[in-house]
């Protein structure tokens, strides 16, 4: 792969993406190719320029991404032989995205030229955390995030599909009975002696789940990216079977940074 320009499209709940994405710009840069990060929850995927390279970075949910992630990839617009690469962060592991995604991007008429599934510290119903160990786990993912854009560039990535049980899998992630499920299982609450109705958490949603009356109202569309537990200032929102850490990879201002960071 020798581009000009990657367009590079991303979704970070806790930070774990946007410090991978951040990385492989960096290296993409030292080599002379310019690179743009579009936050995905912000972009309208008809108004992708697919005379540029294309980057698609996301984080692992029960076994494949979450359902607005899926639906922004089934939404791009057909292509005529755009370049297209796929990085994931997981903890341990997906078994229903990189295929299924590849499948979907040659449907529509896009080249895929390689993806990454890279570990990081998981972020989900955490007891406890760990920092030195996620410390060690973060350094690790991202010299994996430089060497995958290092062979991007060098041509030697490979984006394998496997049929059949990653179609199966990846049926897990969109299945709106699975994540109701979630939802009745783990409801996201709102302590009111804590929140400072501050709105911050209306603002981080990607999916537009959480409304401002007296006090923030989740609604029914949550698919648990974490971030109005992770990024709350006042820690006022939980899930109620209670000891849950808060793990979180940047600040909230990198989080929410402009589209088109170049």
């Amino acid at each position: 792969m020798e581009p000009d320009f990657i367009d590079l499209y991303y979704f970070s709940g806790t930070g774990n993406t946007l410090l991978v994405v951040r990385r492989m710009k960096e290296v993409f840069e030292e080599h002379g190719v310019s690179v743009a990060l579009h936050r995905m929850e912000r972009t309208d995927p008809e108004d992708m320029d697919l005379s540029h390279t294309v980057g698609l970075a996301f984080p692992v949910a029960v076994q494949g991404t979450h359902p607005f992630i899926w639906r922004f990839i089934e939404g791009l617009p057909d292509s005529d032989g755009t370049p297209v690469f796929m990085v994931d962060t997981l903890a341990v592991f997906s078994g229903g995205l990189v295929g299924p995604v590849r499948r979907i991007l040659k449907k529509k008429g896009y080249r895929p030229i390689g993806a990454a599934e890279i570990r990081m510290p998981s972020n989900v119903f955490l007891r406890r955390i760990d920092r030195e160990k996620n410390e060690r786990k973060i350094a690790r993912g991202l010299r994996s995030a430089e060497r995958f854009a290092i062979r991007l560039l060098e041509g030697r990535t490979r984006w394998i599909r496997i049929p059949g049980l990653s179609d199966l899998m990846s049926r897990l992630s969109r299945s709106e009975r699975l994540w109701s499920y979630y939802r009745r299982k783990n409801p996201i609450m709102v302590d009111h002696s804590r929140c400072d109705r501050c709105g911050l958490c209306v603002e981080l949603c990607p999916v537009s789940n959480i409304t401002m009356e007296e006090y923030p109202v989740h609604g029914d569309l949550c698919t648990y990216c974490l971030r109005c537990i992770s990024f709350c200032p006042k820690e006022a929102t939980y899930i109620p079977d209670g000891g849950y850490r808060r793990y979180r990879a940047v600040r909230v201002q990198e989080l929410l940074g402009g589209d088109s960071q170049r």
